[in-house]
């Protein structure tokens, strides 16, 4: 159910609250221009500064507007193993197919806390998949522990954004081969899949969602010569989009195509001119813009 191209869907606003007309609309748009999936509320969703009452409320937009049509993987992520359950068990309520848990973050738990936190998640019957995002958490989680994870019926994958290539075949010997591995970085992600991954949660993909769909489709059929003239096409894109925070750089490529506004909330802030007019060149060169 979960592969190819998932984006990290951005939660839209208007002046200062959560924007429900737009972010329907940014739903229908991203099922017929063929993403494979939807994940709300993670950290492009601006999750770090929604109440949990928005959190919820997006969640069951997403799943309510997205109608079954493409599976939805619902953040849910803590670095408090009870606001995560509580997370778990709200997506679950409202039909979510899956929740992405991240590795909890500043309160940097053991791999023994880390098996801990995601069994309690796990235990509340919705599948899950693992965030495992050392850059912003502060932990990583090892292939020995996500390989003992595995054995849970109810944790049945990875969004990997170590950038680190090798850890997919590790984590194939360690989780095996149909243990869902998802790369959590663009720019990598024909690499991912070489390797043995089954797909992207995307920060570019919001921006850009028919090119991303095209490019998984290309790696998972194995015709690494066109994904690589796709990629080709996305990479000016994908770096331009991390000058600045992800979150930014996709809502202001996604208000180039008059999809949403480019407000965020503090502490992130607008972006500056010269990230502008690169994310605009890299929409150029993907044929995004005229």
């Amino acid at each position: 159910m979960f592969k190819g191209s998932l984006p990290a869907l951005v939660t839209p606003f208007a002046n200062g609250q959560v924007d429900v007309a737009t972010l329907k609309k940014l739903v229908n748009w991203h099922v017929e221009q063929g993403s494979d999936g939807l994940v709300p509320v993670g950290t492009t969703g601006e999750s770090p500064t929604l109440t949990h009452a928005e959190h919820d409320r997006v969640v069951e937009i997403v799943v309510a507007e997205t109608a079954g049509r493409i599976p939805v993987i619902a953040g849910a992520g803590s670095n408090n193993t009870a606001e995560t359950v509580r997370l778990v068990k709200a997506a679950k309520s409202v039909g979510a197919d899956a929740a992405l848990v991240v590795t909890p973050y500043y309160n940097k738990p053991t791999q023994a806390g880390l098996i801990a936190h995601f069994t309690a998640a796990a235990d509340c019957g919705l599948p899950i998949i693992i965030y495992n995002i050392p850059g912003r958490s502060v932990v990583d989680m090892t292939p020995a522990t996500m390989g003992e994870l595995a054995k849970h019926p109810m944790i049945i994958g990875v969004k990997d954004a170590t950038g680190d290539l090798s850890r997919v075949p590790k984590q194939r010997v360690t989780c095996g081969a149909d243990f869902i591995q998802l790369s959590g970085e663009d720019a990598t992600a024909l690499g991912f899949n070489a390797h043995g991954g089954v797909g992207c949660i995307s920060v570019t993909a919001n921006v850009a969602p028919a090119l991303c769909a095209a490019f998984q489709k290309s790696t998972l059929a194995g015709d690494y010569a066109r994904a690589l003239e796709q990629l080709d096409r996305l990479m000016p894109l994908h770096e331009a989009i991390f000058i600045e925070p992800g979150v930014a750089g996709a809502k202001y490529g996604l208000s180039l195509l008059g999809m949403c506004a480019d407000e965020v909330r503090l502490p992130l802030v607008p972006l500056t001119d010269g990230t502008k007019e690169k994310i605009r060149a890299g929409m150029i060169h993907a044929g995004l813009l005229n």
